[in-house]
């Protein structure tokens, strides 16, 4: 196989034409990074007055049948209006946690048909269904009713996230990949901040999935403007679709269209390729190795970074401020990572992240709950690590694996991290701080070792057949 790039060597690593795809799918990704933050505004921990007979209004009092909800901050949510609270607390949890079993879902879903249909059709049908469930889940009158709606959300919340970074990656040559994967969370950390702010004038919930979700109906015109992923029809066989497009866009990144046919012919072709599936992910030595690390490193990073940014919304102060500040100290990680990607090995930054956020929750555990400030700043230096690490992982899984199962992959290990975010709901309400804490810590660490145990993928062509990369020879450091 050659060392150039393919897509780098026909429409470059990164031009216009790139550039324009990045956008339209931040803009689209923004109903998912709106679910995957504003948790802490629609069912959140709520303080209350018990109005019962001979409970004395006492406050946060249990059992209670008829509490007084404290309105000052959030004046509706989900907790209020169907009393999540006291025996019925895990309905609460499981709420936060409902989404999470959708994404895991989603994500084998939109991986199997992003590798068996295209990336095309998986992108279109995940951002535009997702503003379709979450205006559902604003309308609906009964709470089992909301919990179906956070699980179709969470579909296609899943496919959102897998299917449109793959798409990207698949876009760019392989130079760029280092500043794709900082470039292409800048709509969560922005979606993250606008979350916040919205939810300040916004304070019922069922208005705030309304606002956060109908303008992205608009996502359909987007037929029209993203094209398939010229690496996977390459992949299928179909080498005269994948020149159009190479062609169409090398025009408009204003590169020469010529020899683009020889250039596409002349790659190296592998045995016919049917389309991935799972159990591609298991049938050879090395990919299955890759595959069971990948899923255990995705779960315990989704548990960490999940369970640190609910904890956030229960620190004391401002809940908006709390989660806009954090959204922001977020912002420098993106930085962070494109510079660790950029001249670090893949695994080395990727460990550092996770050293970092375990480091940090060991320090917060022993810091005095009056120093309120310096407790969101450990919090928030934790989430960071979380955070760093988790977005890495996306762009070192999907070198790991080749394209004809890449999303097959990401999507298995992505329903593992769901496991992980199922789970950190419950490690947060435990009701002991110090072990809550020391749990996401100590599996922080965990990832980090399981890490050592993959292969380095800085600057590698990505593969297309499974054939290729069992006989790949990676760098060993």
């Amino acid at each position: 196989m050659s060392s150039e790039d393919l897509i780098e060597k026909t429409i470059g690593r990164f031009g216009k034409f790139q550039t324009w795809i990045l956008v339209l799918i931040a803009i689209g990704r923004y109903p998912t990074e709106f679910q995957l933050n504003n948790v802490v505004f629609i069912i959140p921990g709520v303080e209350y007055k018990c109005l019962d007979t001979g409970a004395l209004n006492a406050t946060n009092y249990c059992p209670c049948e008829n509490p007084e909800y404290d309105q000052s901050t959030i004046v509706t949510s989900v907790t209020s209006e169907w009393n999540l609270i006291c025996d019925r607390t895990a309905f609460a949890s499981l709420a936060q946690s409902m989404m999470q079993i959708g994404i895991l879902v989603g994500s084998l879903l939109f991986g199997y048909i992003s590798d068996s249909f295209g990336r095309k059709p998986s992108v279109l049908m995940s951002l535009f269904f997702e503003p379709v469930f979450i205006i559902t889940s604003a309308i609906v009158p009964q709470f089992w009713m909301f919990l179906v709606c956070r699980f179709l959300i969470g579909t296609a919340v899943g496919g959102t996230m897998l299917c449109c970074y793959v798409l990207l990656i698949e876009l760019s040559g392989k130079s760029f990949r280092a500043y794709l994967t900082g470039l292409q969370e800048i709509s969560f950390i922005s979606g993250y901040i606008i979350v916040g702010a919205i939810a300040y004038y916004v304070r019922d919930w069922r208005n705030l999935q309304l606002v956060t979700s109908v303008p992205w109906l608009a996502v359909i015109v987007y037929y029209w403007l993203i094209p398939e992923s010229p690496r996977w029809l390459i992949t299928m066989g179909r080498k005269k679709e994948a020149i159009v497009i190479l062609t169409y866009i090398a025009k408009k990144n204003n590169r020469s269209v010529e020899n683009i046919d020889i250039i596409v012919y002349d790659e190296e072709e592998p045995k016919k390729q049917k389309s991935g599936n799972y159990l591609d992910l298991f049938k050879t030595l090395k990919i299955r190795n890759y595959t069971m690390i990948a899923a255990l490193v995705w779960m315990f990073c989704s548990h960490t970074f999940f369970g640190v940014n609910q904890y956030i919304g229960r620190l004391q102060g401002n809940i908006y401020l709390n989660v806009m500040l954090s959204a922001a100290s977020l912002a420098p990680g993106l930085i962070l990572v494109i510079t660790g990607t950029r001249f670090l090995n893949r695994k080395t930054s990727i460990i550092i992240s996770f050293i970092v956020g375990a480091m940090s929750l060991l320090v917060f555990i022993f810091i005095p709950s009056n120093m309120e400030t310096l407790m969101l700043v450990f919090a928030i230096i934790g989430q960071t690590g979380a955070y760093t690490s988790f977005i890495q992982t996306y762009l070192f899984t999907s070198e790991l694996f080749p394209t004809v199962i890449r999303n097959s992959a990401m999507g298995f290990s992505s329903m593992f991290a769901r496991v992980g975010g199922f789970i950190a709901p419950f490690v947060v309400n435990i009701g002991t701080e110090w072990i809550s804490i020391l749990i996401f810590s100590a599996i922080a660490f965990s990832t980090a070792i399981l890490c050592c145990f993959l292969p380095e993928t800085k600057n590698i062509n990505l593969t297309n057949s499974i054939e290729e990369t069992e006989v790949k020879e990676y760098n060993k450091t």
